[in-house]
């Protein structure tokens, strides 16, 4: 990783944890060259980043501040940006997981193309329903190579795979890219979802989910309630 993308995560996350609060001036630029040890382009990439993010703004002649979102906003920026999951998302609520499927198989040739891999490795493929305070949520289809992301067991399918990908592999989940959608669900994915047949659409969100060293580790689709999600975007000039 280049260090722009080092200081500019160094800095989201002290946001994020409230390091710097809404409305807060970040450092001058010449103060973040001394703490940092870098030149002012190197600065200026990184708070850029931030920029685009959605997380600051730049005011002429006076700085630049941590935007005043909703805290719902701020959430929905880090889901957004992969460092969270859903059970980081809903936090303070009661999260249910039931795991439908959960096998090892060798993907097909789309999957091993949006992961990096060939159509002879291995990946785990799991279906999985989230229900959040007692109502299903989401149905999330997901393969993940079993060569960068090993001992996924079912307990860890019950609880949150990022967490025990950031814990006890110690891996830093860095961005996803994102393609959302409707769709009608399938006969099943109403039973899961509770949807009474032909009266609601679904979102779907395809993701590609990467590491901070650029690796791809996630090729999900997660089929939404659409009455149950809202997706929130922070757009920059």
């Amino acid at each position: 990783m280049v260090k722009y993308q080092e200081i500019a995560n160094e800095l989201r996350n002290q946001i994020q944890e409230g390091v710097y609060k809404a409305g807060e001036q970040l450092a001058l630029e010449r103060e973040m060259c001394e703490q940092y040890g870098v030149s002012r382009i190197t600065i200026k990439k990184a708070v850029d980043q931030l920029v685009k993010d959605g997380l600051v703004v730049k005011r002429r002649g006076s700085g630049t501040f941590v935007k005043s979102l909703a805290s719902e906003d701020v959430h929905d920026i880090s889901m957004a940006n992969q460092f969270s999951g859903f059970s980081k998302v809903f936090e303070g609520h009661e999260i249910a997981t039931k795991v439908v499927r959960f096998d090892i198989i060798h993907p097909t040739a789309e999957v091993a193309e949006k992961l990096n891999i060939t159509t002879d490795d291995f990946v785990y493929d799991i279906v999985r329903l989230r229900q959040v305070d007692g109502d299903p949520v989401v149905i999330e289809y997901t393969n993940m190579p079993i060569e960068l992301i090993p001992g996924i067991k079912r307990e860890v399918l019950e609880h949150s795979i990022y967490r025990y990908i950031e814990e006890q592999l110690h891996f830093k989940i860095q961005s996803a890219h994102r393609f959302i959608r409707a769709l009608l669900p399938t006969p099943e994915e109403e039973e899961l979802l509770r949807i009474d047949h032909g009266t609601m659409p679904i979102l779907e969100v395809e993701q590609i989910a990467f590491l901070d060293d650029g690796r791809a580790f996630e090729y999900s689709k997660a089929h939404h309630r659409g009455d149950k999600q809202v997706f929130r975007v922070v757009s920059i000039r």
